[in-house]
């Protein structure tokens, strides 16, 4: 199963990516938990600092999650699940002025 995932700003720069595809087995449940967990053990401390919560490890609440541009809004959001041919973007907070 084939996942999209799409990185802006801070996490372009960590990753040295706009996007990356990544590849799981069709028997495993996919969820943004699982993809978060996939990519930190690939981009390594950087990209734990920027997504967890040093103190709680939890994923930082300014960080939002789009599936196929709709956003997640749930209570455990990474635990939503996704499918085949999902792409998943990774927002960080916006600013305005």
């Amino acid at each position: 199963m084939i996942v999209k995932v799409l990185f802006f700003t801070s996490l372009r720069e960590i990753t040295g990516k706009k996007e990356e595809s990544l590849d799981f087995a069709v028997k495993n449940k996919v969820t943004i938990n699982k993809i978060l967990r996939v990519l930190n053990e690939r981009y390594g401390t950087p990209f734990e600092e920027y997504v967890y919560d040093p103190k709680t490890h939890n994923v930082r609440g300014f960080l939002q999650f789009l599936i196929n541009g709709k956003s997640v809004s749930s209570i455990n959001v990474i635990e939503t699940k996704l499918n085949e041919g999902d792409v998943l973007a990774i927002l960080p907070p916006v600013g305005g002025g």
